[in-house]
């Protein structure tokens, strides 16, 4: 589970589908992605960082955890 990008997302007050119509995915994609299920492309992760403003490369970054986001906000 990515803890953090539900919080990022839950702190701009949209839901999985608000964020997913935003970045032109399916609510079901985002969930897996949000889940930790499946990764995202380069070019969704940065798509959903920009709608959640955040660097699109935690996506990628192994060493990261809950308090990555931190360092990483926009």
């Amino acid at each position: 589970m990515r803890e953090w990008l539900k919080n990022k997302r839950l702190n701009t007050g949209l839901t999985q589908k608000e964020i997913a119509k935003l970045v032109g995915i399916s609510r079901s994609t985002y969930a897996m992605i949000e889940n930790g299920e499946r990764n995202p492309s380069v070019s969704v992760a940065k798509r959903i960082a920009d709608a959640l403003k955040f660097d699109w490369t935690i996506f990628f970054d192994d060493e990261c955890h809950v308090l990555c986001i931190e360092n990483y906000s926009a």
